[in-house]
C-alpha cells in the first residue's frame, strides 16, 4: 500500500526564496473532507489528479491518479466543497531533501507553509533555517481543514490553530524564531 510520509511546519522567514528551483500554481477542491479518508482533486498546471488520503498525522495511506484536467475542472467547480483551496508551490533543495514551500491564497492568504516528504517515519530532517514551529500533529494546517475553515475566517473569530489568530484581521502569525541552518530533527 502507498503511504505518503511527511513532516510539516510553519515557514519563520524569506531565506528559502533565492533558493526556490521551482514554482507551480495549485488548485484544490474536496469531494470528501472527513473524519476518516479525504479525497481531493487537484489541478496542478497542465496536470491533474485525485487523490485518496487515509488517517494519520506523520505517515497514512495514499493513493493518487493522474486524471484528464477537464475532468479536474468540472469537479472543482461542481463537486467540490467550497472554498477550494489556492496555493503556489516552490521546490526548494536543502541538505539533499526536496522541500515543498506552500504559499496560499484566497482564504489562507498569508499563510506560508514547508514540508518535507520522507521515505521513513523516524528519518532524520536537517531543518533549514528558514522553517519555524512544525505542525505536523495539528489537524487545523491540513488542506483539507485549511478548506474546511480557512484561515481569514479563523481569525475573524473561529477557533484556529494555534498562532493563526491575528486580533487586527491581518495575515496568520508565520511562526517563531529562526534557528541556526545545521538543525537536526528526529
Amino acid at each position: 500500500m502507498p503511504v505518503e510520509i511527511e513532516r510539516k511546519f510553519l515557514v519563520a522567514d524569506d531565506g528559502w526564496r533565492p533558493l526556490s528551483r521551482s514554482s507551480q500554481s495549485f488548485c484544490q477542491g474536496y469531494l470528501a473532507l472527513g473524519p476518516g479518508p479525504t479525497v481531493r482533486v487537484r489541478r496542478a498546471g497542465s496536470a491533474a489528479f485525485v487523490t485518496i488520503k487515509g488517517d494519520g498525522q506523520v505517515a497514512r495511506p495514499e493513493f493518487e491518479y493522474a486524471i484528464p484536467v477537464a475532468d479536474a475542472e468540472a469537479m472543482l467547480a461542481g463537486l467540490c466543497h467550497r472554498p477550494l483551496v489556492e496555493k503556489t508551490r516552490h521546490d526548494v533543495w536543502h541538505a539533499g531533501v526536496l522541500w515543498h514551500v506552500d504559499e496560499f491564497r484566497g482564504g489562507n492568504d498569508g499563510l506560508v507553509l514547508a514540508e518535507v516528504e520522507l521515505t521513513a517515519a523516524d528519518q532524520a530532517v536537517h531543518l533549514p533555517n528558514w522553517v519555524g514551529r512544525e505542525v505536523t500533529d495539528d489537524p487545523g494546517y491540513r488542506n483539507s481543514e485549511l478548506s474546511r475553515r480557512p484561515i481569514r475566517e479563523r481569525a475573524a473569530g473561529s477557533p484556529s490553530p494555534e498562532g493563526a489568530d491575528r486580533s487586527d484581521g491581518g495575515p496568520p502569525v508565520r511562526a517563531g524564531d529562526s534557528a541556526p541552518e545545521d538543525r537536526m530533527l528526529r
